[in-house]
């Protein structure tokens, strides 16, 4: 397809960049008619709408110019860098995080939004767009930096089809994630009413104390925890690298788990040398220490099932940013789900001391001053029984929408390139 043309982002949209929230006003997790989009919110060529909070009309005031519009497509500049979401009409005029920018007023007449959201948003883009943000201090993809990048643009009908072919693969991604959040919200309150509520199997007959059973115990978390270390590191070679619609990513070939709750992201590094020490066996968790506000929260965590070592060969290993916790005195998915409702209580970030997360030396202190329950082990084992095909099905979820993900990123630059084309009734079947 010779009729492609590259343009510069400025030559095709207006940049414009979020707002932070005036001194001495907080967000709320109550609804209001004004959303705020955090960086957070914004990944895989959509805006998240499932963990929005909301700013207080007397907020909404002070920085009301900072709106989105239905179809801008979002890019976060710091933190997880290169995260892109088209917006949705139902956050049409929602405030935007300073964390982020808009590409918005596009040329109608040379730009299809849904196809530039599909193209930003492959993982090839995305590592081109944290190459570009990288710097001395930390990395900041700044305004004068995207008004630099430079997209491939087919005519105007041709991006209209791509978006609708790589939309379907979208589509099935996305009915995989309800039912990944449907079997983990269901797992979830299962531990909630044993563990929480205190409504078990036989509770009518324990004998309580101080709000839990007199037989139960309270532990540090450190005590209960055989093995844990800091994720590994990897490397690239510069003669591994290769060039996917014009934008030169690098090859590699070690899979790391970053934790992304049951759902791991996935990432790969050609060397890790110390690989040997920190690959993940079944059982493990993800435990991930960086965090803050505005990029992923801390303490997000994975279970490392059969299917994930399957899906991506044995070696694997948790990322630079994680800890590899290990247990073997406990059912491992009920340390995992006490993990996950510290998570979602908030519990962890009050050991979080700097914005970027728990360091080694803080981590020390979660082991040593956050307290676990432990019921007995016939109870315990139970749960994990209940639970952990539920979990095995997530893990299934999870590396089917890796495989289709990966399918999607290939596809996009053969269609680009006109070396794939796919007629109308194909598309049907896609």
């Amino acid at each position: 397809m010779n009729d492609i043309i590259e343009y510069y982002v400025k030559d095709i949209a207006t940049i414009k960049s979020g707002k932070r929230l005036p001194k001495g006003h907080i967000l709320t997790d109550e609804q209001t008619p004004f959303p705020y989009m955090k960086a957070r919110d914004i990944r895989g060529g959509k805006i998240r709408e499932d963990q929005l909070q909301y700013l207080r009309e007397e907020t909404q005031k002070k920085i009301k110019r900072y709106i989105v519009e239905t179809n801008d497509v979002c890019i976060t500049i710091v933190a997880n860098i290169g995260d892109v979401g088209i917006v949705p009409h139902t956050l049409h005029k929602a405030n935007l995080t300073e964390n982020a920018v808009r590409l918005t007023n596009f040329k109608k007449d040379l730009v299809y939004p849904k196809y530039l959201c599909q193209l930003m948003s492959a993982k090839f883009f995305k590592e081109y767009m944290e190459l570009l943000a990288a710097g001395a201090a930390q990395s900041k993809l700044g305004i004068y930096k995207i008004e630099k990048i430079k997209v491939q643009l087919p005519p105007l009908p041709t991006q209209q089809r791509i978006a609708s072919i790589l939309s379907a693969y979208d589509d099935l991604i996305e009915v995989n994630n309800q039912r990944i959040k449907l079997l983990e919200q269901t797992a979830r309150e299962l531990y909630k009413e044993w563990f929480v509520r205190m409504r078990f199997p036989g509770f009518k007959q324990a004998k309580f104390k101080k709000g839990i059973p007199v037989d139960w115990k309270l532990k540090p978390i450190g005590k209960i925890i055989d093995y844990h270390i800091g994720g590994g590191w990897g490397n690239e070679k510069a003669d591994n690298q290769f060039s996917v619609a014009g934008y030169v990513i690098r090859g590699t070939d070690i899979p790391k788990i970053r934790a992304g709750q049951s759902n791991p992201e996935v990432y790969r590094f050609h060397k890790a040398s110390n690989m040997k020490s920190r690959q993940l066996i079944e059982g493990d968790i993800v435990f991930e220490t960086a965090g803050g506000s505005e990029g992923q929260p801390l303490g997000r965590t994975c279970f490392i099932t059969r299917e994930i070592l399957d899906a991506y060969g044995d070696k694997v290993m948790a990322a630079s940013f994680c800890k590899q916790i290990r247990t073997t005195s406990i059912p491992s998915l009920y340390l995992y789900y006490f993990l996950n409702y510290l998570y979602d209580t908030g519990m962890i970030e009050t050991f979080q001391i700097q914005s970027t997360g728990i360091s080694n030396y803080q981590f020390e202190p979660f082991l040593k001053f956050q307290e676990i329950i432990l019921p007995d082990d016939d109870l315990m084992q139970a749960f994990h029984d209940k639970v952990i095909l539920m979990q095995k099905q997530i893990a299934i979820l999870g590396t089917q929408n890796s495989k289709l993900r990966e399918i999607r990123d290939r596809l996009l630059p053969r269609l680009i390139s006109g070396k794939l084309e796919i007629k109308e009734k194909q598309m049907a079947k896609v």
